[in-house]
């Protein structure tokens, strides 16, 4: 691949966006060679965690500009995002925790695709911004669905509209950021993470996800529903079987989170 890298190690993906010399900037092959590694990880029963990242000082500066050059049609404006939204979905939607490890830049699209991630992990440099309205554009990438339900409606619009930069800091204080981590220790700290997830039940994992994910479009009626129905399904693993013989026997669980 000519702007990412993809690897699998021990049951811990990790993506890394490999475009240093524009800041990792989203080109068109950037956006499809992204949807063929989520196409490809979809697939893969043996991941259990995903980590976003990116080479260099910097995640991602956003869509490249200089594919934004010239006239435009409605059409073609719209084709840009219907080609990405499927795995934009897909990414949001895996049933695989997903940590972004921020160093640097993450504006624009870049900032939208940090917040497709569960756990956002930054560095004391890193920046977040969204400055589509100064290219005369509004956000996209997902994050009228992802960034509302994270920080809250007037938050979202705040930063939408004022284009502000947010450092580190600043976007954890908003919830944007759970850790900041030392620049040396930002991939490890990801990894520990990534790695506590491999000893856990992907079954529960996955339910509790997806029922994180749906919370806020359904009524408690439903969330009732779908909290007895994963339950369920949880109980029947052999997974919970082995975790409550363990307790009985006062052996430690295997699944524990890093301090």
């Amino acid at each position: 691949m000519e702007t990412i890298r993809y690897a699998v190690e021990d049951g811990i993906a990790t993506l890394t966006l490999d475009y240093p010399a524009r800041k990792n900037a989203l080109n068109g092959v950037m956006r499809r060679e992204i949807g063929d590694v989520i196409h490809q990880l979809r697939q893969d029963t043996s991941v259990r965690a995903l980590i976003l990242t990116g080479a260099g000082t910097d995640f991602c500066s956003g869509g490249d500009i200089s594919s934004m050059q010239g006239e435009f049609t409605a059409a073609q404006g719209r084709q840009r995002l219907n080609n990405i939204h499927p795995w934009l979905e897909a990414l949001i939607q895996l049933e695989i925790p997903v940590i972004a490890a921020v160093d640097g830049a993450a504006f624009g699209a870049g900032f939208s695709l940090a917040l497709t991630a569960d756990i956002i992990l930054a560095t004391p440099r890193a920046r977040f911004a969204l400055p589509f309205l100064r290219l005369g554009l509004i956000p996209d990438c997902g994050v009228f669905y992802t960034l509302p339900r994270m920080i809250g409606l007037q938050r979202a619009k705040a930063l939408m509209f004022s284009m502000r930069e947010l450092d580190a800091e600043a976007a954890r204080e908003q919830g944007i950021v759970m850790e900041i981590v030392p620049a040396d220790s930002l991939q490890e700290r990801a990894r520990s993470m990534a790695r506590a997830f491999t000893e856990a039940s992907p079954v529960a994992v996955a339910l509790t996800k997806k029922a994180l994910n749906a919370s806020l479009n359904q009524d408690l009626h439903s969330m009732l529903a779908m909290e007895a129905d994963g339950q369920g399904i949880a109980f029947a693993t052999e997974y919970r079987q082995e975790a409550a013989n363990r307790f009985l026997s006062k052996q430690p669980p295997r699944y524990r989170w890093p301090d």
